[in-house]
């Protein structure tokens, strides 16, 4: 059940006409992960609106060292919902963290971040919002297990839709199971996650989070994905952090586990988040215009500034070693900064159903300013090809514009100043990866012996 409560008045009230028995108190924690605590109505009043309560920072991941530990939450009360999965009512407040020293937010609480991007956003005056509409895939397991000690370690993974499920020996042997790479999507009973989707989307909708689909995704053992429609940016945030607090429940009640690990399983497909982005001027989409794919200037900006800024941004989009594999050619996730329209292994793609490029939230509100303010950031032509292989030096300076005037220069000026020798006669270090101009060509010789 969801609120529309938009002072702390309509909170109280709300807790005292719902006979509400606990408040709790949520917030995101440096690596992205939902923190909490609880306390009585009692507890709460309207200046704990205003002053906050207080928690200790020190024990929280990337917060607070133990000598400044003092903290404050400053709950939101637009963001009250009735949680769904305790025994007792309970009313969540999604809360922001303020310094009690400074009296200032704090700069590594990410809500507060989401905030000052959509700030920054109006005061450049590009635009009025940004809406974001996250794509995001996960896998629900039937068993996980795992272990490390000094002399092993080891996890193990069951699900019964997989495929290697259909060699074993307990219970009946019913078939319908998916092989890698052909969960994309079968009805049931080869997809038995119809039902735990539906209650997941079901509950969704009852905290006031619309939601426009939810499938089978491509890899077996269980994946899915639940499209929430689009929101603006600190309101999309708040409503992933539900999504997942709701799938992970929903599945835990089932008695089976939710997982939004990037890469849980080998030799299938991971999960990623693709996220359709736009920006609006009152009632006009900006991205729309008369370029390439229905594109406007501001929206080939938006995307050169993600492409420009891509390493930094990996930090924030791909953080894990485990991020990296997924990222591999072959499972349908970029392996090269590109864009394109309609095409699915282009890290920016441009659907033709709406002119909105997908890319990463957050990093795509400053990534565009940056791109726009700059005027430097056109990205270079798109690519129609399947993007998930990896292009071949020479391919990459040739077919992408990756190599610049100056760098083309270069390398022809270097490959005349040096002897040309035949194909036989040339030798190509066997470590280094660079263009076939730039190797160092040799004679073939004996080797002496000592």
């Amino acid at each position: 059940m969801t609120y529309h409560c938009t002072t702390p008045e309509d909170v109280l009230k709300a807790i005292k006409d719902d006979k509400i028995a606990m408040v709790d108190l949520r917030f995101t924690d440096l690596p992205g992960l939902w923190q909490h605590f609880s306390v009585p109505p009692s507890a709460l009043d309207g200046d704990s609106f205003e002053d906050g309560v207080g928690f200790d920072g020190s024990s929280i991941r990337g917060f607070q060292e133990i000598q400044e530990s003092d903290m404050l939450v400053i709950p939101d009360p637009t963001s009250a919902f009735l949680d769904p999965f305790t025994e007792a009512a309970t009313l969540v407040l999604i809360c922001n963290i303020r310094d009690p020293v400074t009296g200032q937010s704090y700069s590594r609480d990410a809500r507060h971040i989401a905030q000052k991007a959509e700030a920054y956003l109006k005061q450049t005056r590009i635009g009025d919002v940004a809406y974001f509409g996250p794509e995001l895939e996960h896998f629900v397991f039937n068993e996980v297990r795992y272990d490390q000690s000094t002399n092993y370690g080891y996890y193990e993974i069951d699900a019964v839709e997989a495929n290697w499920s259909a060699a074993r020996r307990q219970g009946p042997g019913q078939g319908h199971i998916l092989r890698p790479k052909e969960g994309y999507f079968p009805v049931p009973p080869a997809d038995v996650l119809q039902d735990a989707r539906t209650e997941m989307v079901s509950t969704l909708e009852a905290l006031g989070i619309p939601v426009e689909a939810h499938h089978h995704e491509v890899a077996t053992g269980g994946q899915g994905e639940i499209d929430m429609r689009f929101a603006p940016l600190t309101r999309m945030a708040d409503n992933v952090m539900i999504y997942k607090y709701v799938v992970k429940n929903v599945a835990k009640k089932r008695g089976m586990t939710a997982t939004f690990m990037p890469k849980p399983l080998f030799g299938d497909n991971g999960s990623g988040m693709h996220v359709h982005s736009s920006l609006w001027q009152g009632e006009r989409p900006l991205f729309a215009g008369d370029g390439y794919a229905g594109s406007s200037e501001l929206m080939r900006h938006y995307i050169g500034g993600l492409l420009k800024h891509a390493p930094a941004l990996l930090a924030i989009c791909a953080p894990t070693v485990n991020s990296y594999r997924r990222l591999v050619p072959g499972f349908e996730a970029p392996v090269n900064l590109g864009y394109s329209q309609r095409n699915r292994s282009a890290a920016c793609r441009i659907p033709m159903y709406s002119p909105r490029p997908v890319v990463q939230p957050l990093s795509g509100v400053l990534g565009d300013a940056d791109g726009r303010s700059r005027r430097g950031a056109e990205p270079p032509p798109p690519r129609r090809a399947d993007r998930q292989e990896p292009l071949r030096p020479a391919a990459r300076g040739a077919r992408q514009g990756a190599v610049g005037p100056g760098l083309a220069r270069g390398i022809a000026e270097r490959a005349r100043s040096r002897p040309r020798l035949s194909a036989k006669g040339r030798c190509v270090h066997p470590r280094r990866r660079r263009h076939p101009s730039l190797l160092q060509a040799r004679p073939r010789g004996r080797r002496r012996r000592g």
